[in-house]
């Protein structure tokens, strides 16, 4: 049975702040943040099917993608639950887009929580098999289900 890989590239904007960060990183600043997704398994063998021949369809990979990551963190600020309250009540009341993490929210932490919730919505037949993530145009992080042990 043959596998095929399907890559498909993200773009979002968001802001975070590293808790007890010792540099510049612990102010808040943003990035214009790039996720691959890539996915694998068997092409679809079914000529009565408007699927046939594809692993998935890639309109549907976007929207589980953009519904399970990129819509919650476009635009937001990604702060870790323990930041500071005074901070975090005056942004909730200037109604700014704030997400908790319980997780200090480096690019490394972000891509392992990605892993996490896209593992919980990709179809059964469908494996996640890597993730990068561009923090700038230059850094990026990679996970790969091959590394895991």
């Amino acid at each position: 049975m043959v596998k095929i890989r399907l890559t498909r590239l993200f773009r979002f904007e968001m802001a975070h702040a590293l808790h007890h960060y010792d540099g510049p990183c612990s102010n808040i600043h943003g990035h214009s943040y790039k996720l691959q997704v890539t996915i694998v398994g068997t092409p679809l063998d079914n000529e009565a099917d408007p699927k046939n021949g594809m692993v998935m369809d890639f309109g549907e990979l976007k929207k589980l993608v953009n519904r399970t990551i990129v819509d919650e963190l476009d635009h937001a600020l990604l702060l870790r639950e323990d930041s500071d309250a005074e901070l975090v009540d005056t942004l909730r009341k200037l109604h700014h887009k704030l997400v908790l993490t319980t997780y200090q929210p480096t690019c490394e932490n972000m891509l392992l929580d990605f892993k996490t919730r896209l593992r919980k919505q990709m179809p059964e037949h469908i494996a996640l098999h890597s993730l990068k993530l561009w923090e700038t145009a230059s850094s990026f992080a990679e996970w790969y289900a091959s590394d895991e042990l």
